[in-house]
């Protein structure tokens, strides 16, 4: 999972980066407000972690820009020197999912984050078999079974199907789809990741006849998304595509 960290102090955010980074996630820290949100315009991101006293933009307005221009918006954390009652509840009312005061200690945020990651994003397995909208993915075969039919995945197939099943509705960068499917340094061509999710999309009928919608998002990436009324619940033939 990914996670942007946002801190004027350099070393506040190498604290902060190298917990959520310990804790097993993908961290990318930002020193400018600015630079997150440009981040945000072309990337996807499942955890915010925030301070408040920033140089360009506080924590509170990336919090209220977040929440305008990303749909749906990541959990957000604010971790701040503001301790007063008053700020708590204003960063809570801001649209902060929790909040945590500085100096911060490790296991405690690390605890934070992955109780927001949990609420955000449940139904996720560590390495068993996991069930969305009707389907099931064994990753001890790389198979995704719908409806009593198993449909074998290559390994980078399966990463790819199952990262977007885990986020239906939601649309997600071609880097983070790249990197959830190759890892964080990919050695693939431009057109190896639109070939992939080609191949997902026929391999498991992700058509809205059949429940499903996979569509390019313009200068983004790729959304799934569930569509109501379908007739079929199960794969098509590569010879019905």
């Amino acid at each position: 999972m990914k996670i942007a960290v946002l801190d004027d102090d350099p070393v506040q955010l190498a604290a902060i980066t190298a917990v959520a980074e310990d804790a097993g996630y993908r961290a990318t820290g930002f020193s400018r407000s600015g630079a997150l949100l440009s981040a945000l315009r072309r990337d996807t991101f499942d955890l915010l972690v925030l301070d408040w006293n920033l140089p360009d933009r506080s924590g509170l307005e990336v919090i209220g820009w977040v929440r305008l221009n990303v749909d749906p918006p990541p959990p957000m954390l604010l971790v701040t020197s503001r301790t007063e009652d008053a700020d708590i509840v204003a960063g809570l009312e801001a649209g902060a999912d929790d909040y945590l005061a500085k100096p911060i200690s490790a296991p405690v945020l690390a605890a934070r984050i992955a109780a927001l990651l949990r609420r955000a994003y449940p139904g996720r397995a560590d390495g068993g078999i996991e069930t969305h909208a009707g389907l099931s993915f064994d990753p001890s075969m790389s198979a995704v079974v719908v409806r009593g039919e198993a449909v074998t995945l290559t390994a980078r197939e399966f990463s790819l199907a199952l990262v977007l099943f885990r986020n239906l509705h939601r649309a997600l960068s071609r880097s983070y789809l790249s990197e959830s499917a190759w890892g964080s340094d990919p050695d693939l061509n431009s057109r190896s990741l639109d070939m992939h999710v080609s191949r997902v999309r026929a391999k498991l009928g992700l058509r809205p006849q059949n429940g499903f919608r996979l569509t390019p998002v313009y200068s983004y990436g790729y959304r799934l998304e569930r569509v109501a009324g379908a007739e079929r619940t199960t794969p098509l033939k590569d010879d019905e595509t």
